[in-house]
């Protein structure tokens, strides 16, 4: 079920940070102060908190990956673009957004969420369809990020590039075969970086709509990172290059 958060840290994630939660289940003898915080912040938001034996629990997930709780919440709530932009603005910060590119695997598109929370990126772009979307298995390899970092779902990546370049924000895609290297582009001011789908990459519009494309170098046989890790080293190369303008 796409409608659940399993896992502790998860849920108490969800439950800190207001998520529409409907009720939380937990599998009887289930114990730990993850579980005891879980509780008493339920019980402060008026959240049914119900104990279920191991065959209802195994029907909605597994337990070696729930650790014995589970969150039933309604559907994910994704923002509009305009939201991502209020955020950057009440930080007295230039917009950072991530945008994805028709990432299709859970884990991966859950790893971004959870890089771009700690680097500090003020929301993410992910794509309508040829994409995942958030779901219990998104937010649990995020770590609970999926609470934090607000979210929007587009019909066309292009276009949406369009709308933030008018906003005065610069585009930076990542490409293996272009010259410039990742660590040396300046990433002050508005940014977007946008990372494209595991095996293909970004698609040929969404890269024409970029400013600039970076390269990753490789230094070994394998001649393609993953998509969260790659995602990952431009963000954070991409915030330490805003931490140091800001100084």
């Amino acid at each position: 079920m796409d409608n659940l958060i399993v896992g502790r840290q998860p849920v108490l994630e969800a439950l800190k940070s207001r998520q529409p939660i409907e009720r939380i289940l937990i599998l009887h003898g289930t114990s730990g102060s993850h579980i005891d915080q879980a509780k008493q912040l339920a019980r402060k938001l008026a959240i049914p908190v119900k104990e279920t034996d191991k065959e209802r629990f195994a029907e909605l997930a597994d337990d070696t990956q729930a650790q014995g709780i589970i969150a039933i919440i309604d559907s994910y709530r994704y923002v509009e673009i305009e939201e991502i932009f209020a955020i950057a603005q009440k930080k007295n910060e230039s917009p950072f957004i991530l945008v994805l590119d028709e990432i299709e695997d859970p884990h991966n598109l859950g790893a971004l969420i959870r890089s771009a929370e700690c680097a500090g990126v003020h929301g993410v772009i992910i794509p309508l369809h040829n994409a995942a979307s958030v779901n219990s298995t998104v937010v649990k390899t995020s770590a609970g990020a999926t609470a934090h970092l607000p979210i929007a779902r587009v019909t066309n990546i292009a276009q949406t590039l369009d709308e933030l370049k008018k906003a005065g924000v610069w585009i930076v895609g990542t490409e293996m075969k272009n010259d410039k290297l990742y660590y040396d582009h300046d990433y002050r001011g508005s940014l977007a970086i946008v990372i494209g789908n595991e095996g293909k990459g970004i698609r040929r519009l969404v890269k024409e709509k970029c400013d600039f494309l970076v390269n990753i170098p490789m230094h070994g046989k394998i001649e393609s990172l993953n998509a969260s890790v790659a995602g990952a080293l431009v963000m954070f190369e991409a915030a330490k290059g805003r931490l140091q303008n800001s100084k």
